[in-house]
């Protein structure tokens, strides 16, 4: 399949006292999306940032802003997010008892909408949701914290994903986020993924934002 691979910096491993700098770096060494975390302390061990930060990224970049909510009652606040600058938010189905309901409440504020499902969740629960949906993340660690081992798995439940969109002629954005490497990053490619989300391996790495950019670019051209 020819379609682009869309790169997707996720700023969880950015340093947060120049994030707007790296932010506008990502941008202009030719980062697809830009992939925000947003951490509740209920859900995942762990506390992030809220929409006022998301306002304040927006002016420093032109591209989609790919918001994640690994929060409870995300229904509760994906209006601030919207207002905020989200061009896509993605809520976890492990969180919303009424999914349909909340994936139809992003559409109506005019932002794309999408589900996320944990490493250990079943494709199933996708089942009733999968058309509505402008993107499906599969997550690759269990979520809370940057810098994990990528689960193996994964690649598996990535390729059983595609077939599924394929089969049924819909046209969700397939992503994936939690430990990609320039190692790992082919062979989820290879299995259908379509956008990834990376954090360490470009706001960490030893060779610079830019230069990491280039090199998974080259990789997976």
């Amino acid at each position: 399949m020819n379609e682009p691979i869309k790169l997707a910096p996720s700023i969880l491993s950015a340093d947060f006292a120049r994030l707007g700098e790296q932010v506008a770096e990502a941008t202009a060494a030719g980062a697809d999306y830009i992939h925000i975390d947003i951490m509740d302390g209920h859900f995942v061990p762990n506390i992030s940032i809220g929409a006022p930060a998301i306002a304040a990224i927006r002016p420093w970049t032109h591209l989609p802003l790919d918001v994640h909510l690994m929060i409870e009652q995300p229904e509760r606040y994906i209006s601030d997010f919207a207002r905020s600058g989200a061009t896509i938010i993605t809520v976890h189905v492990e969180t919303c008892p009424h999914i349909h309901r909340t994936i139809h409440s992003i559409k109506e504020l005019g932002v794309r909408a999408g589900v996320v499902l944990n490493p250990a969740t079943p494709l199933s629960t996708l089942e009733e949701i999968l058309p509505q949906v402008d993107m499906v993340l599969l997550m690759s660690v269990d979520p809370g914290f940057g810098g994990q081992a990528f689960i193996p798995e994964t690649t598996r439940k990535v390729a059983r994903l595609r077939r599924i969109l394929d089969d049924n002629g819909l046209n969700a954005e397939l992503e994936v986020d939690g430990g990609i490497t320039i190692d790992n990053a082919p062979e989820l490619v290879e299995a259908g993924a379509r956008v990834l989300a990376i954090g360490s391996s470009i706001f960490k790495a030893k060779e610079g934002i830019t230069q990491a950019l280039r090199i998974f670019r080259e990789t997976l051209a």
